[in-house]
C-alpha cells in the first residue's frame, strides 16, 4: 500500500504567530513546568496542531513550555477547522480534562446551564458532585457525569437548588461536615420526606452537636439524623425516614 504526505511539520521561534481558541482549556503553569522539565538538548519534536488561522487546536501547554524555555516550536497546520467541542475530544486523548476545563469550554460555546452551574458553585462553594446533586434534584450518577462532560447537562430547578444550599448552610454552625458528599445527599433525601422539618432538626441539633459525627454513607447519615431528630419525642411520635 502506498503512502503519501498529509501534513508537513514546520518549525518556528516566533511564538507570536500562534493564537489560542476561546473555549479551549486554560493553560496551567504546573503542567507547563512538567513539560519544561522534559525539554533538553534532545527535545522531542512532538508538534502542536494548528488550523489555517494559526489557532492552537492541540498543544497549548507544549507551546507555552517552548516559549518559556526559548525552544523552537514544531507544528502542523491542518486545513479543516475544528469547533470547540471537537477540540475538547482531541485534547482528552492527551491529558484528562478537569471539571473547570469542561465548564469553561461549554460556557464559551454559550451554554447557559454551565453558566448557571458555575454561578451556583461560586455563590455557595459546594463541590462538583454536591452541586450537580442540588441542581438536578437528586444524587448524581455516572450517567450524569458523562452528560456533564458531553455538554448536555441541564439545570432542572435553580430556585430549588438555591433553597437546598441555603438549608445546608444553616447546619454550618452545628456541624462542620455540612459539605460532605454523603451528608449533602442525605439532606437532599430528607428535604423530600413529608415528615421532615428542617427547623425542628436544627433546634434538636443545636443541643446535640456532639452526636453529629462524620459517617461514610447516605444511609448512616439518615440514621444519625433520625436519632437526633427524635430526641425527646414520645415513642408514639418518633419518625422514621426510611
Amino acid at each position: 500500500m502506498g503512502h503519501e504526505i498529509a501534513n508537513k511539520v514546520l518549525v518556528t521561534r516566533d511564538y507570536g504567530v500562534f493564537n489560542l481558541i476561546v473555549g479551549n482549556r486554560i493553560v496551567k503553569q504546573r503542567h507547563v513546568n512538567t513539560i519544561k522539565k522534559s525539554l533538553d538538548d534532545h527535545q522531542v519534536k512532538s508538534p502542536i496542531i494548528v488550523n489555517t488561522k494559526m489557532e492552537v487546536i492541540d498543544g497549548q501547554h507544549r507551546l507555552e513550555a517552548c516559549r518559556q524555555a526559548g525552544l523552537p516550536v514544531y507544528y502542523i497546520v491542518i486545513e479543516d477547522s475544528l469547533n470547540t467541542i471537537e477540540i475538547q475530544r482531541l485534547n482528552t486523548t492527551h491529558k484528562n480534562w478537569t471539571v473547570g476545563d469542561y465548564t469553561n469550554l461549554y460556557i464559551a460555546t454559550g451554554n447557559q446551564h454551565y453558566v448557571t452551574y458555575l454561578m451556583f458553585r461560586e455563590k455557595f462553594h459546594f463541590g462538583h458532585n454536591e452541586s450537580l446533586a442540588m441542581l438536578t434534584g437528586g444524587k448524581p450518577s455516572g450517567t450524569l457525569f458523562e452528560t456533564f462532560r458531553a455538554g448536555d447537562f441541564k439545570v432542572t430547578d435553580y430556585s430549588k437548588a438555591v433553597m437546598t444550599a441555603q438549608k445546608l448552610l444553616m447546619v454550618k454552625d452545628y456541624y462542620d461536615g455540612y459539605k460532605r458528599r454523603s451528608f449533602v445527599y442525605a439532606m437532599i433525601t430528607l428535604f423530600e420526606h413529608p415528615d421532615y422539618d428542617h427547623n425542628e432538626f436544627l433546634k434538636k441539633l443545636s443541643y446535640q452537636t456532639r452526636k453529629m459525627v462524620h459517617v461514610s454513607t447516605l444511609v448512616q447519615y439518615v440514621e444519625l439524623i433520625e436519632e437526633i431528630y427524635n430526641f425527646k419525642r414520645s415513642k408514639r411520635n418518633k419518625v422514621r425516614f426510611f
